[in-house]
């Protein structure tokens, strides 16, 4: 196979030669021929020209944009796992840019959101072993944090401009690749529905859930893509599709060897009418931007939360002869009003790419809507009733919700990373599984009724203490509602469906509070799609 990549790259070396249309071309064809020979040929010491080869892909495309990426063969096969199978690991997608691992999207009930991950963490140490700034590929750092379920990992990692690394023990699992993680009756007319990606299944997830919602008096719906990374573009077409009236714009594609591409609704939707609510935030990306793009755009529903991540680039598959892929950026992809919702970028500067938002924490932005500034030049109108709208840089929700960070410390960070609350609950449950069987027959009984003892905190923070986490009062009273709120979701998750932790958690999610007051508020929910709100 190396020997294949070889003879590849130089046929496409003399194709480019061949087919240079002018002078300036052919001279830099004939620059890079020369290089590639005079380095295989000449250098001091013993070369492989498959890395030479592989470096000078990785190289070139590190320098056009942030999400052009190389994988070889073993790398494109484990890194296209989390969207088609199942798998033992530490449930996370992550790239390989300027010799750090980068976490892209902690898949969602997975072992590593379980410790408090996040999209955008740097990992520098996986056990013992340094994996920052050492050249290592994506196979070898896969082989260190993939492992049988069970086992333990540790890894430290870097956050945003936090100055010490933060250490988590992870214990891996089975991976699911399901993209539906609850489906509920949040009140009498309002289902909920949660995606946490976009994989091959998701539609199919999404229209069992919906009907089974509908069969219970389902009239209005909410559907959470907080978090969700994005995933198949397709899904998102097809997804769009299921609120969208026959012929409607969902996004189009052009790039500067692409030519437009429409994607249109079929009119097959399962909920093209009713009152529709989608909630967004900064992790919210790609395939996620596309459906509440398209859904604004055409004043079909409303978006509460915070601005989405801001993908609006397109990469295009292209396979290797010896099965290693390029993922190139071939196009950019704009919402139906003409928005392209790609946020800025610096070519050859994946690290300020991958700070953009903590650079959104550190000015406000995620706290105070007002701190945020559109030029009017990406000012654009919704296509029914003609709202303001604005491009470069994600989908800004008609509704923002600040995020709230008054119950977050040090304290309740430290309890996450380090497993305690997780590792509390397996002992509780342990020990009262039965019991609480018995006495909380179904999850309404149990939200209703289920109070976290102090008995169970003070176990809680027994554990934290042999783990040596110094004990802060005054962080664990500013963190308390919010450790009880976690450790009763868990019980819940445990005791009943696995979707039910979101009952639990979503009882001081504020935007999914916001949503059931619009949704339940007709005039309200329409003066806002009316741009009167």
């Amino acid at each position: 196979m190396k020997k294949i990549l070889f003879t590849t790259v130089l046929s496409v070396f003399a194709f480019i030669f061949t087919n240079a249309q002018t002078q300036e071309e052919k001279n830099s064809a004939l620059k890079l021929i020369n290089a590639f020979s005079s380095i295989s040929n000449l250098y001091v010491d013993g070369t492989s020209n498959v890395k030479i080869v592989e470096d000078a892909i990785k190289g070139m495309l590190t320098e056009l944009d942030p999400h052009s990426s190389y994988t070889n063969a073993e790398e494109t096969r484990k890194m296209n796992e989390p969207l088609e199978a199942n798998f033992d690991g530490i449930g996370i997608q992550f790239n390989m840019l300027t010799d750090t691992l980068y976490v892209v999207q902690v898949i969602s009930g997975g072992p590593s959101e379980k410790v408090g991950l996040v999209a955008g963490d740097r990992i520098i140490m996986v056990d013992d072993s340094l994996i920052a700034g050492v050249k290592m590929n994506n196979t070898d750092v896969i082989k260190m944090i993939r492992g049988e379920k069970g086992t333990e990992v540790r890894v430290k990692v870097k956050r945003g401009s936090l100055p010490d690394l933060l250490e988590f023990k992870i214990i891996r699992d089975r991976i699911p690749v399901f993209s539906l993680d609850a489906a509920y009756m949040a009140d009498k007319k309002t289902g909920y529905i949660r995606l946490s990606r976009f994989a091959a299944s998701t539609v199919e997830e999404f229209e069992k859930a919906f009907l089974d919602l509908k069969k219970k008096g389902m009239q209005n719906l909410i559907l959470d893509l907080q978090g969700n990374g994005g995933g198949y573009l397709n899904t998102a077409f097809v997804l769009s599709d299921e609120f969208l009236d026959r012929d409607k714009l969902i996004v189009y594609t052009e790039g500067h060897r692409q030519p437009r591409s429409d994607a249109n609704a079929t009119g097959r939707g399962v909920f093209e009418n009713g009152k529709l609510i989608i909630l967004v935030d900064e992790y919210s990306a790609s395939a996620s931007e596309i459906v509440s793009g398209a859904v604004q755009d055409w004043d079909r529903g409303v978006i509460v939360g915070r601005r989405t991540f801001g993908k609006g680039l397109v990469q295009r598959p292209i396979v290797l002869p010896d099965s290693s892929m390029i993922r190139l950026t071939t196009a950019r992809y704009y919402t139906p009003s003409g928005r392209n919702i790609q946020k800025p970028y610096e070519t050859g500067n994946p690290e300020a790419y991958s700070h953009e938002l903590a650079g959104r924490y550190n000015s406000g932005e995620l706290m105070h809507a007002d701190s945020i500034h559109f030029p009017d030049s990406l000012k654009y109108s919704t296509l029914v009733s003609k709202r303001t709208v604005y491009g470069g840089g994600g989908i800004m929700p008609d509704v923002f919700i600040p995020l709230d960070s008054t119950r977050s410390t040090d304290y309740h960070s430290k309890l996450v990373r380090y497993n305690i609350i997780s590792r509390v609950i397996m002992n509780y449950m342990d020990r009262r599984r039965t019991e609480l069987g018995k006495k909380y027959p179904n999850i309404h009984t149990y939200r209703e009724k289920f109070t976290i003892t102090e008995d169970l905190l003070q176990e809680l923070q027994a554990m934290a203490k042999e783990e040596k986490i110094e004990f802060n009062e005054e962080q664990y009273n500013r963190s308390k509602e919010l450790i009880s709120l976690q450790l009763k979701a868990l019980i819940a998750n445990d005791l009943f469906e696995e979707g039910d932790y979101f009952q639990i958690i979503n009882d001081k999610n504020d935007s999914y509070q916001e949503a059931l007051k619009i949704i339940n508020d007709d005039d309200r929910y329409h003066k806002i799609l009316a741009g009167n709100h």
